[in-house]
């Protein structure tokens, strides 16, 4: 399993439809968080190993309704409470 997380900019008046359509419809994303800053939303998303990062974001997330731009981000190692560091 593969986490990848991906800041996204809406236009302008978009980013709650964004969010929500994001979390209706594409099973992979995990969590949406509304954000300050550059960009207006911040996806966290859990992919299959086979799943090709690049397909996923361009044909599954810029094609959702008031995407502007995105911007990727793979995580290597999650790190919490409950797990120690190798």
């Amino acid at each position: 399993m593969k986490t990848i997380f991906v800041m996204v900019k809406c236009d302008l008046g978009k980013a709650y439809d964004v969010a929500d359509a994001a979390v209706a419809e594409i099973e992979q994303v995990s969590e949406v968080y509304s954000t300050s800053g550059q960009y207006d939303l911040l996806m966290k998303c859990y992919l299959p190993d086979s799943t090709d990062i690049g397909h996923f974001v361009t044909e599954r997330l810029q094609n959702l309704a008031g995407v502007k731009d995105t911007f990727t981000i793979i995580a290597f190692k999650a790190f919490s409470p409950d797990t120690k560091a190798v």
